[in-house]
């Protein structure tokens, strides 16, 4: 049991290497990332036959921390303006990954999809369809538009604080504001009186 466990945490560790490796430099080799992770190219080989499976692996470690953000922001609970915030703030840890996993097309096309991305879009779709439902958002932009923005924001952000260009600890804030400014719905003009 030991070993299996160990074998578990070096898996881990490869993947969580790879993922800070590739969001800095997408285009690294598996030389770079087996370097990146402290191990051999051909130790890196044995657990992931080549790019595409470490990049599939990568997608599932990507699924799972935006499905456990999805679960912790609780985007049912409160306003929905409320619940963006949680989400961008639960995302933020993972946005590298995710912005990695945002510039590599072939996850995203046709029926090799990943279910678990529909599920993600579903659960974040359902949080812009409640702000619509409550008043809080605008009607006038589909929830997948939303949905497909916050990813291009969040994506954006994650490739900004890597490269210095933004503060990590301005991440949240700028999403949120950017993003929240956009989508709520603008209180109504107040009428004049008649005389």
């Amino acid at each position: 049991m030991g070993y299996r466990r160990l074998m578990a945490v070096d898996r881990d560790h490869v993947l969580r290497s790879a993922a800070g490796l590739l969001t800095r430099k997408s285009t690294a080799t598996m030389d770079e990332v087996a370097r990146a992770a402290g191990i051999s190219r051909a130790t890196l080989h044995r657990q992931f036959a080549g790019r595409d499976a470490l990049v599939r692996a990568l997608e599932a470690l990507g699924i799972a921390e935006c499905e456990a953000a999805l679960t912790a922001a609780r985007t049912d609970e409160g306003p929905a303006t409320d619940a963006v915030r949680r989400l961008v703030a639960e995302i933020e840890p993972h946005a590298g990954l995710l912005a990695f996993l945002y510039s590599e097309n072939q996850l995203f096309e046709g029926e090799e999809q990943n279910e678990g991305w529909a599920r993600i879009d579903e659960g974040v779709a359902d949080l812009f369809r409640r702000g619509q439902s409550s008043g809080e958002f605008r009607i006038d932009l589909t929830p997948a538009w939303l949905t497909e923005a916050l990813y291009g924001l969040l994506a954006s952000a994650a490739w900004a604080v890597a490269e210095g260009r933004v503060a990590p600890n301005d991440f949240t804030h700028m999403i949120v504001e950017l993003l929240l400014g956009g989508v709520r719905r603008p209180a109504e003009p107040a009428r004049r009186k008649q005389s």
